[in-house]
């Protein structure tokens, strides 16, 4: 029995070393990720001062929340950045809440967001955002909360995204968007409050086109 109870110690001991560093070097990764991240971005007020690309964890970052060395969270939100989203954003696999809003960011948002499988809420309200909105958000199954109110986004409004089951919270007001509003999946569920701003957008309403003024 105690010989058993010793092997027993030695492989949970080995198993221990293996998958430590794993966790590390992932962590790493992510620390990368948003060294580039960081660099896209203009910081007035020195807000993201303690992301320091030469340590090894991110999660002892400012604004930065990890759950067993993963990122799952980003803080940013009213913080006075300026510059633009790249692709990166996209490797952050345990990532959950994406909070932007409040800020001067401009450029277009990533198709690689899309990758973002873990995400729950993406905030970019109130910036200056350009571009449409990419079909590949519509991969983000598990997403209660979106908001990009308050840009100048333009295009249709693509059908993939309706194929968010869990979206509850949806806000697309006062950008530049056209066509109409697929009334399908979850926006079904989604007045027309969520749309209003967009002065070329219609509204499907007992077959009529109802213009987002």
């Amino acid at each position: 029995m105690e010989d058993w109870m010793e092997r027993a110690g030695m492989v949970l001991v080995w198993l221990i070393l293996l998958l430590h560093p794993l966790s590390f070097c992932r962590a790493n990764d992510e620390g990368d990720a948003l060294g580039k991240f960081k660099e896209k971005l203009r910081d007035p007020d020195n807000v993201l001062q303690s992301w320091d690309i030469t340590l090894v964890n991110p999660c002892t970052w400012f604004h930065i929340t990890c759950v067993g060395n993963s990122v799952t969270r980003i803080d940013l939100g009213n913080a006075k950045l300026s510059g633009t989203l790249g692709p990166e954003l996209g490797s952050l696999k345990s990532l959950q809440y994406l909070e932007l809003y409040e800020n001067e960011i401009s450029g277009s948002i990533p198709n690689e967001l899309g990758n973002l499988a873990s995400l729950i809420s993406l905030d970019l309200f109130k910036n200056q955002l350009t571009g449409s909105i990419p079909k590949t958000l519509g991969k983000l199954s598990k997403l209660r909360f979106f908001r990009i109110n308050r840009n100048n986004l333009t295009g249709d409004i693509p059908p993939e995204l309706t194929n968010t089951p869990n979206l509850e919270n949806l806000d697309l007001s006062d950008n530049n968007f056209t066509g109409w509003v697929p009334m399908k999946g979850s926006f079904t569920t989604f007045t027309p409050l969520s749309f209003l701003g967009n002065p070329n957008l219609c509204y499907p309403l007992l077959g009529q086109c109802i213009h987002m003024q």
